[in-house]
């Protein structure tokens, strides 16, 4: 049986609140020294973490028993394994605790209890800011890093040239990485992470800072690093990223692992927890309006009704927007409008029942709205909806962003090919032709 590359047992972060977020190597720089004072040489640790016994195959193990007061748990009782060449997207909300975990793996933090087993060199890229220093150079930085991973100066100038060509820092890399723009940083930061050649690569949802081509550029590193045979840890909110690029997925859900398996399972499971396909808007405080009528839940499902986690490119598509009117009044000029965006924030397409001169007349008490599109023309990514109804140029009720919509690939064109969506942010169902001028007595 293969040994697992990663094995985490019981893992557990605890912040106090107001500090989360605070526990940084310079912290546990600063708890080591208060060990040195206290504890005998035996029991020494080394940045929080306590080695067990002599290590070999470069295998860390990383445990802290000490548990401390505190308010909020990031973490709970987390275990899993990650086995060789696997790549495991994670998953789960803002605050399910996907990043604490990485930087746990990354030992840029230290556990409150529990322990992680890691059988390899990790390189990790997780916010801009972390692994260089600011006072060094591009150039004494790759070293650096390199030297960290208990690489060689002959091995890190084999892959120099290499690292710096993907990074497109050329001109700028004599120059300390403190003058570097957030792109030139990050690309430079991903570049070494993932040609240094590191058992496990480590990356964040960090590269949302560089533009399209950049993420294309490193989701195809990333992608090449996993056919190699080595292990990639892949946090993203970019669900078509996750599904194309990961074996397996696991979902974090209030700092716990809610399920874990394969890619396309981890989606489903995480879809299903924002609300099955029916995803609730009645605790949405960022509304706008009068709040006359409301939209309390919106609903993604096919042709035949059943309701859909996800959509493929080209699919026929139904969006209901559950909605329940308060008072007596009729409201029968609503204009009902959605706007489909980017997760750059970009506006895809705007379509209301005005432009189909169609009006509803007097609303029911509740009821829903219903959007159909023929063969959704998006390739694959994660988009966000926002909605508005309005009555006389008046807001009755509004959501910016309300839920996202997560489209996969599928063979719109009948090709089987689609482009990506850093190529356009819409399919458009064309024809060629090709014809010679001779027939029409051109030269």
């Amino acid at each position: 049986m293969t040994t697992p590359i990663i094995t985490v047992e019981n893992l557990s972060k605890r912040y106090h609140l107001g500090q989360i977020g605070a526990t940084t190597l310079r912290d546990s720089a600063q708890r080591f020294v208060d060990r040195l004072r206290r504890r005998r040489p035996a029991e020494l640790s080394v940045n929080g973490y306590q080695l067990s016994g002599k290590t070999t195959n470069n295998q860390q193990q990383i445990t802290n028993n000490d548990i401390s007061p505190g308010d909020f748990w990031a973490l709970k009782d987390v275990s899993f394994e990650v086995q060789p060449g696997e790549v495991l997207g994670i998953i789960g909300r803002n605050g399910a605790g996907k990043s604490t975990l990485l930087k746990i793996l990354s030992r840029i933090t230290e556990p409150t209890s529990g322990r992680a087993i890691i059988r390899g060199r990790v390189a990790s890229l997780l916010e801009v800011g972390t692994g260089f220093h600011p006072e060094l150079s591009g150039r004494e930085n790759i070293y650096l890093n390199g030297a960290i991973l208990g690489m060689r100066h002959a091995e890190i100038a084999r892959k120099f040239d290499e690292i710096v060509a993907f990074a497109e820092v050329g001109k700028f890399i004599d120059s300390p990485v403190k003058h570097y723009s957030s792109g030139m940083y990050v690309r430079l930061a991903f570049a070494v992470a993932a040609h240094l050649e590191p058992e496990i690569l480590i990356v964040d949802e960090v590269l949302a800072v560089g533009d399209a081509s950049f993420q294309k550029k490193c989701m195809g590193k990333m992608g090449d690093v996993a056919k190699e045979g080595r292990t990639v840890l892949f946090v993203s909110h970019n669900m078509a990223a996750v599904q194309n690029l990961c074996n397996r997925g696991m979902v974090l859900h209030n700092g716990c692992v809610q399920a874990i398996g394969s890619q396309d399972d981890a989606i489903s499971a995480y879809l299903v927890s924002l609300g099955g396909g029916k995803n609730s808007l009645s605790l949405r405080t960022d509304r706008v309006g009068t709040g006359d009528v409301r939209v309390n839940s919106i609903e993604f499902i096919n042709e035949d009704g059943r309701m859909l986690d996800s959509v493929i490119s080209g699919q026929d598509l139904v969006i209901r927007f559950y909605f329940k009117k308060i008072g007596g009044a009729a409201h029968s000029r609503v204009i009902t409008s959605l706007m489909v965006k980017t997760q750059m924030d970009v506006p895809v397409f705007l379509h209301h029942n005005r432009l189909n001169r169609l009006f509803f007349g007097p609303l029911p008490k509740q009821g829903f709205f219903e959007f159909k599109i023929k063969r959704l023309p998006l390739p694959p990514a994660v988009y966000s909806i926002s909605y508005s109804l309005l009555e006389d140029n008046a807001y009755m009720d509004g959501i910016d962003a309300a839920v996202e919509l997560t489209v996969t690939s599928g063979d719109f064109f009948g090709s089987g090919e689609v482009p990506p969506v850093t190529h356009g942010v819409c399919l458009v169902d064309g024809a060629w032709s090709m014809k010679s001028t001779a027939s029409f007595g051109v030269i």
